[in-house]
């Protein structure tokens, strides 16, 4: 487990932080971060933590070994220990339990414990001995410099994606300033929001409709569960990376922006252009683009398509459930490019959009596949309204829940910054506004400490990726 919230706002960061600025070069904050960032890994996962330290050590290694005549062995020895990690710690129980269940064995599970995080320093890793590869950046010959990479603590549990070309120059070379704090201080305190006040709210009804048996949720119920599902996961995921990125301006880094609004997409095509953007541009610029992207012919452009989205998928979890949720984008991406997308109404396009992702994150969030296809079967053929599923159904219809969605819906949309555009034009309103910003950025911070120190343990969706 990692530092609990309350632990994590009221001490952690806070020491972090006042020790950081009271430092005065370069060299002792990156070691002073590199330290927290250790404990906060460390913290309750002792173990794992050396699990990090030993993929930085091999990925260091392994750029140092670019300088040799042999590089694309070294690349692809590299290659294959990262993903020996993550099939010795995440696939292990999937593989075999999928050898047992085609060949009907009964092989033991070794049932290892997921490190935290370990799909995302393992891909951050990854990115820099390929950026070597292809002499993007040159070879790092300061180890710490890759530790610090691959452990700062803001993106290290969930994200985003961080790639070593895109943060490489701010290692050594950072500016820190009051306005650009104050600027990670609200981001980072909207992200809390949108974790602690919406998704966790969110995330009751939700769990309570995915342990109901299947046979007693309605089409009401249905919905109201995929809904607060599409929601959860936006808010509690967009809500982290918002906490990252707001945590890296304080602290001087600059992380680029993982979510776009994406349920104003009005395609598949273009929701992934906006949803976990840091995953999206890993597997196009590390996957898609080396086997030939679309330079290859049609056929092999949906093959490459479909290889991503089937990785893409099986990146998220060791469940088939994850794969076919993959699958089924990479399906509608293959969908979109044959038929006249670009000619149907904006409206309809939107809606066909929300349909799509709507069920297809049923499938992600079920706990087995057969429940998934079930509770899409509720949505759309549950016409049961007697008194129980109805009872069920309307028992999770709390006002805390509602008002949760409502606000949840409309701030989907660029609504802030829409504001935030108009008040750009009128800079006398800008400062009298601007100072209100903060207290009510003080205000709902407190108000999230309050609601957390009041509910039980709600851990990102993300940690297990």
């Amino acid at each position: 487990m990692v530092f609990s919230s309350l632990i994590f706002l009221c001490v952690f960061l806070p020491v972090v932080f006042l020790l950081y600025y009271l430092i005065p070069s370069i060299r002792a904050k990156n070691l002073l971060l590199i330290f927290f960032s250790l404990l906060f890994y460390a913290y309750g996962e002792p173990v794992y933590v050396l699990l990090m330290i030993a993929s930085t050590l091999f990925n260091y290694g392994f750029g140092l070994l670019m300088r040799c005549k042999h590089r694309k062995a070294v690349l692809a020895l590299s290659v294959v220990v990262n993903l020996s990690f993550l099939l010795v710690f995440k696939y292990a129980d999937m593989m075999i339990g999928s050898v047992n269940t085609l060949f009907g064995l009964t092989l033991p599970l070794p049932h290892i414990r997921l490190p935290i995080g370990i799909s995302f320093f393992t891909f951050q890793a990854m990115s820099y001995v390929i950026d070597v590869y292809r002499r993007e950046v040159e070879p790092q010959k300061k180890y710490l410099n890759i530790l610090l990479f691959v452990s700062l603590f803001p993106q290290l549990i969930a994200g985003p994606i961080v790639k070593y070309h895109d943060i490489e120059d701010q290692i050594d070379t950072r500016t820190h300033d009051f306005s650009r704090i104050a600027a990670g201080f609200q981001r980072f305190v909207w992200g809390l929001a949108k974790k602690v006040l919406i998704a966790n709210t969110v995330a009751v009804g939700v769990d309570a409709l995915f342990a109901t048996p299947t046979a007693e949720i309605n089409i009401l119920s249905a919905w109201i569960a995929a809904i607060g599902y599409m929601l959860q996961i936006y808010y509690d995921f967009s809500g982290y990376s918002d906490m990252a990125i707001g945590l890296g301006h304080m602290f001087g880094f600059t992380f680029l922006e993982n979510f776009r609004y994406p349920y104003g997409a009005v395609s598949i095509q273009d929701f992934w252009r906006k949803w976990h953007i840091s995953l999206s541009t890993f597997f196009k610029e590390y996957v898609y683009i080396p086997l030939g992207g679309n330079r290859k012919g049609t056929l092999r452009t949906g093959l490459n398509k479909v290889l991503v989205f089937f990785t893409t998928g099986l990146w998220h979890g060791a469940s088939w459930t994850f794969v076919i949720w993959g699958c089924y984008h990479g399906l509608f991406l293959l969908l979109e490019k044959a038929l006249p997308m670009k000619k149907l109404n904006k409206g309809l396009a939107h809606v066909y959009t929300l349909l799509v992702v709507c069920v297809g994150f049923v499938i992600f969030r079920a706990d087995t596949l057969t429940q998934g296809v079930q509770m899409i079967g509720r949505m759309f053929a549950g016409l049961n309204f007697t008194a129980h599923p109805m009872g069920i159904a309307l028992e999770q219809l709390t006002p805390v829940f509602i008002a949760a969605v409502v606000i949840g819906c409309v701030m989907s949309f660029p609504v802030l910054d829409t504001v935030k555009t108009k008040l750009a034009a009128r800079p006398k309103l800008k400062k009298i506004v601007e100072p209100i910003t903060y207290i009510c950025s003080l205000a709902v911070l407190v108000l999230c400490m309050l609601n957390l120190s009041s509910t039980t343990h709600n851990p990102f969706i993300y940690f297990r990726f």
